[in-house]
């Protein structure tokens, strides 16, 4: 009796197992994040901006063959108003960023789409709308004046900051392939002022110029201080000895 009842109870065991094996342990269901659609050919970036509750910018760029040029397409929505136009033009180099702001505080936004050309000092240009009444007005972007330029060797780097735009980029020393960067920055602020935009440096100032103007505004002002009162123009002359010569009156003896 006992070795039947230990061969059923081992034959218990086995069914159990068997169970268990037929029914594994449900595996944690994990949600991917939603990928971000690819865009089909031949556009090659897109990005939406939602400047004001129900007005959006749709900005995409296309173009077959090569990655240097292309254009680019501003697609805007306003359900509010009910308006929808369409802005396209010629894009040279791959689009890096597009910002959205509002830099005269009019409340017009602006749409800036940035691209990279490819050169030996990888510049970039500035494709720049302010919207009006919902028709986008075409800004032009001020180039480098000649004194960034001879500073300039790319590695921009752009950024809206207070509203504004910030362009900052290393400075270099020397010209052509014996350019060398000399760790110091210059940093241009855009602004928009009667459609016109406006550059500001707010590059940090270097203390050791500083010294030096200080020095010489202080040499200037005590030059200037030293004319006034007659330092320099008159030279002091030294005084005449005056030699008095005393003559002894004779006396004369009554005779």
């Amino acid at each position: 009796m006992i070795s039947k009842a230990v061969h059923i109870g081992f034959i218990a065991c086995c069914l159990a197992v068997l169970g268990a094996c037929s029914h594994p342990e449900p595996q944690k269901s994990e949600n991917p994040a939603p990928s971000k659609p690819a865009l089909m050919a031949p556009f090659r970036y897109h990005k939406l901006i939602e400047s004001s509750p129900g007005v959006y910018f749709d900005v995409l760029t296309w173009g077959r063959g090569k990655d240097s040029i292309g254009g680019y397409l501003i697609l805007h929505s306003d359900s509010t108003g009910k308006k929808y136009t369409t802005i396209t033009g010629d894009l040279e180099g791959s689009i890096q960023d597009v910002f959205n702001t509002d830099m005269n505080m009019d409340g017009n936004p602006e749409i800036l789409i940035l691209s990279k050309a490819k050169d030996t000092t990888a510049h970039y240009n500035m494709y720049a709308y302010e919207y009006i009444n919902g028709k986008g007005n075409k800004l032009d972007f001020p180039k480098l004046s000649d004194k960034s330029k001879n500073v300039y060797h790319g590695g921009d780097n752009f950024y809206i900051e207070g509203g504004n735009l910030v362009r900052e980029f290393p400075v270099y020393a020397g010209t052509g392939k014996d350019a060398k960067p000399t760790g110091k920055k210059k940093i241009l602020q855009y602004g928009i002022r009667d459609n016109v935009f406006t550059v500001k440096d707010i590059s940090p100032v270097d203390s050791t110029s500083i010294a030096k103007k200080d020095t010489t505004k202080k040499v200037i002002a005590k030059t200037i201080k030293q004319k006034s009162s007659g330092v320099i123009a008159k030279k002091k002359h030294p005084k005449k000895v005056q030699h008095t010569v005393k003559h002894k009156r004779k006396r004369h003896r009554s005779e």
